[in-house]
């Protein structure tokens, strides 16, 4: 019923926006995620390495990486719609690009240009949710609406598997691009405010911060760390788990992992946007954290389907806290002029990331066991849980008070 309640109480327009972007990033994630199952089997179809896979699969933060400053940039000064538009069309042409070409070292460079498409969704989309949220239910909005990945992410990899067992991978590269360029006809009912318009309507003092103010700013730049050391663990994931259940003979495909994953990250989010709102972001970034580091602990210790179930449920309940938590975090210390930039800059952490995660733990990888990997993994969700409680705010004391829900954030423009 919150949902309805919410939904009810805000303004037409607001309605009619919120509601095309929904749909509009249902249609994304789901072009996105029937290649997460897929991409690395095919690499490896096409007679790519372990190396190959992640050299492949990591490219993707490439193209994350060179573009996430300047479509930050043309969010806050021009328009989150361009920028969203970007996003949808580069993840329609990306699959035309994996069906054209039939060879590993060329895909790096369509893996890269594909980093594009998430690069500016995420960064348009966020600052759009933001932008059309009521303050005091900024939370809550932004985990309603970030309900679309883990739906995306219950329907695509499911059909990507389904599409590439019974119709080959043309077929499935086909339909992932159909999916992609869905969104291109909702664009147009999603109403924006101008920049100039939104600063003479409120309170907004100042002017915005450049990239190196953002970068060293100590209040962005431990989300940054964070979102760093979740990139560097998630592009572990997403590369070798089809991998490793592939050859463990465990009877636990990556498909259905990723859908019981989905499933977790689906109910947490209904409920934790909420729970930031009215009891701080810390106590959700935190909990998150420990449901990550258990999730590697199990798939370290993985000997059959229950292990793997729970792991893919704590992996889930994760990351549908996580990264909704830390966006509205971050948007809480920025203001909209600057609102794109501070995601470009925040998320590029995750983009850093995934960057590293492919090629260096690719090559780690060969000479590594997979559970030796998981172990490595969960070394990087303990890092990051230590890096939050102590440095998460102003001061440890702060920080410590923070993470378990005890004290404000200090950062925020709001207190």
């Amino acid at each position: 019923m919150s949902i309805l309640t919410t939904y009810s109480s805000l303004k037409p327009q607001q309605k009619r926006s919120l509601g095309s972007l929904l749909l509009i990033g249902l249609f994304f994630w789901i072009s996105i995620t029937t290649l997460l199952p897929t991409l690395p089997t095919y690499i490896k179809y096409l007679g790519g390495t372990r190396a190959h896979v992640g050299l492949v699969m990591g490219s993707f933060a490439i193209g994350l990486l060179s573009s996430r400053t300047g479509l930050g940039y043309l969010a806050d000064t021009k328009s989150r719609k361009l920028v969203l538009c970007i996003g949808i069309v580069v993840a329609g042409l990306a699959p035309l690009g994996y069906l054209l070409i039939k060879a590993v070292f060329p895909l790096i460079a369509v893996r890269a240009i594909h980093g594009v498409s998430i690069a500016a969704f995420t960064t348009a989309y966020s600052a759009l949710v933001v932008d059309l949220s009521p303050l005091k239910q900024r939370g809550e909005l932004i985990g309603y609406m970030s309900l679309v990945q883990p739906i995306g992410m219950s329907m695509g990899p499911a059909l990507g598997g389904l599409l590439q067992e019974n119709f080959g991978y043309p077929i499935l590269f086909i339909v992932s691009a159909i999916f992609g360029f869905l969104g291109l006809f909702l664009v147009a009912t999603i109403q924006e405010k101008a920049n100039f318009e939104h600063k003479k309507n409120t309170n907004f003092q100042g002017k915005a911060r450049n990239f190196q103010q953002m970068l060293f700013s100590h209040s962005l730049l431990i989300p940054a760390l964070i979102l760093f050391l979740f990139g560097l663990l998630f592009g572990t994931l997403i590369t070798f788990l089809p991998l490793f259940l592939e050859e463990s003979n465990l009877g636990f495909n990556a498909g259905l992992f990723y859908t019981v994953s989905a499933i977790a990250s689906f109910s947490s989010r209904i409920f934790s946007g909420q729970a930031s709102d009215r009891y701080g972001r810390g106590l959700l970034i935190t909990g998150s954290i420990v449901c990550y580091f258990l999730s590697m602990i199990l798939l370290n210790q993985a000997t059959g389907s229950t292990q793997l179930l729970l792991a893919a449920i704590f992996q889930g309940i994760g990351s549908g806290i996580l990264i909704p938590t830390l966006i509205a975090l971050i948007s809480d210390r920025s203001s909209f002029v600057e609102r794109g930039r501070v995601f470009s800059v925040c998320l590029g952490g995750f983009d850093l990331g995934m960057a590293f995660a492919g090629p260096v733990v690719g090559t780690l990888g060969s000479n590594l066991s997979y559970p030796t990997i998981f172990i490595i993994s969960s070394g990087l969700a303990l890092m990051a849980f230590l890096l939050f409680i102590t440095q998460c705010n102003q001061t440890v004391k702060s920080s410590f008070r923070f993470a378990l829900g005890k004290e404000k954030d200090l950062y925020s423009f709001e207190n």
